[in-house]
């Protein structure tokens, strides 16, 4: 009778350990697909402003103004948008 008690016990804890790390790890894989949206959102707003800049200057022969331009803009508006995101999931935690 003892020794069954005693596994029940040991089991008990076991089971407490596990359901622990396993709320780590969830929190751990969250907080890296949020740094990833992030990241994504500054380089990809970069990218985009870029691209719009290299389209404008080919169609209107300025090179390399609008390109600088766009450049610029695309990063001001990815920087805006970390800032709203992150904002955002603070709000949500």
């Amino acid at each position: 009778m003892k020794n069954q008690d005693d596994f029940k016990t040991r089991l008990k804890i076991a089971k407490n350990k596990f359901q622990k790390t396993a709320l780590n790890e969830d929190e751990k894989g969250s907080f890296m697909g949020n740094a990833f949206k992030l990241g994504t959102e500054l380089v990809a707003a970069v990218g985009v402003g870029t691209i719009i800049g290299f389209i404008l200057d080919n169609w209107f022969d300025t090179k390399p103004w609008l390109i600088i331009i766009f450049f610029f803009l695309g990063a001001i508006a990815g920087i805006l948008n970390v800032i709203r995101s992150a904002k955002r999931m603070q709000k949500n935690d």
